[in-house]
């Protein structure tokens, strides 16, 4: 661990370049996301991913998932609604957006 107090657990990951990302459990983390590269941004994501992941058990998914998982089912079921595979759905995301903006 680096040099934080020894009674201080923290995560450590590093950022490009010889930066590195510090948090000790109980603290705030704010992050410079409008500077941080794409790779930075992804190590993040992938950091708050295994921290989230690590213990599911705690976590009750909220009640409006349930109903928006059967109502998902239903229409699949019903025909008004279909799988995409990823790169399809992302192309379609891409499209709506530009129609937005």
């Amino acid at each position: 661990m680096h040099d934080c107090p020894s009674h201080a657990p923290h995560l450590v990951f590093p950022l490009a370049g010889p930066n590195m990302l510090r948090q000790i459990p109980g603290m705030a983390v704010t992050l410079p996301i409008k500077r941080m590269s794409r790779e930075d941004k992804l190590r993040a994501m992938e950091a708050l991913w295994v921290d989230l992941s690590q213990d599911d058990s705690d976590f009750d998914s909220p009640d409006w998932h349930a109903t928006a998982l059967q109502e998902a089912e239903h229409l699949v079921r019903s025909g008004k609604a279909k799988f995409s595979d990823w790169q399809a759905a992302k192309r379609r995301l891409r499209r709506k957006a530009q129609r937005v903006a």
